[in-house]
């Protein structure tokens, strides 16, 4: 059941990790409410993709742009709070029957933290006219690995030992769903699952000029390739 493996997600803890489900962002959320309300975010999303995605898409782990404080894996706050409509982006692609909520300060991000990749890759749904409910965002680590010495407002790789603890939360979620198929984003999200032994096919990471083979290669994969250039 979602219920069960979002309460377990919530206890897991680490050394200059972040975990939106159970943590509080002292400097920048909003109040102590923030990692309930996380759960709560997290919970609707999947309850409305789960028995229902055929895919799962897996980047490595939550940055402090995204799932941070939406609680959801590639998901921006201000997604969420329909800072993205200019993009053809509305807070019920996420879900449909729960108010969004912000879990950040509104004097430290006006409208809302916003991540690229999670931009492009909402808006890789919006533009093909998939409905985003065939798909399962997450991460091989699916918390918020931070550097220590930055704070909580920066990103740093997962440690091996770290990935491990990812690999039992996506070993729980795969036996939550069939997936018709996996799609890893990157090299280091598509080594988890060579390491897991599960077949997965990797795309182009849409960060650092990524972005356009990144789409034509989901197109392919979605059954969708409208002519999008490589």
């Amino acid at each position: 059941m979602p219920e069960k493996f979002v309460a377990s997600l919530s206890n897991y803890s680490a050394a200059a990790v972040f975990n939106p489900w159970n943590d509080v962002d002292r400097d920048n959320d909003l109040d102590h409410q923030g990692a309930q309300v996380r759960r709560t975010q997290l919970l609707h999303y999947l309850q409305e993709r789960i028995g229902v995605a055929d895919s799962l898409l897996c980047a490595e782990a939550i940055g402090y742009q995204g799932g941070h404080f939406s609680g959801i894996p590639m998901t921006s706050e201000r997604l969420l709070l329909g800072g993205l409509g200019h993009k053809n982006l509305h807070p019920e692609m996420v879900f449909r029957d729960l108010l969004p909520q912000r879990t950040s300060r509104p004097d430290v991000r006006p409208l809302g933290f916003t991540e690229p990749t999670a931009t492009i890759v909402w808006g890789f749904f919006a533009d093909q006219g998939i409905d985003p409910r065939r798909v399962v965002l997450w991460n091989a680590f699916p918390w918020h690995p931070y550097q220590p010495q930055k704070g909580l407002l920066s990103n740093r790789t997962p440690k091996d030992e770290e990935l491990a603890a990812g690999h039992q939360a996506l070993k729980q979620l795969l036996a939550l769903a069939q997936f018709r198929q996996i799609i890893a984003i990157g090299e280091k999200s598509a080594l988890q699952f060579r390491e897991l032994e599960i077949e997965a096919t990797k795309v182009r990471h849409p960060a650092n000029g990524g972005a356009g083979k990144f789409r034509a290669q989901m197109a392919e994969l979605m059954g969708v390739n409208n002519g999008i250039s490589r």
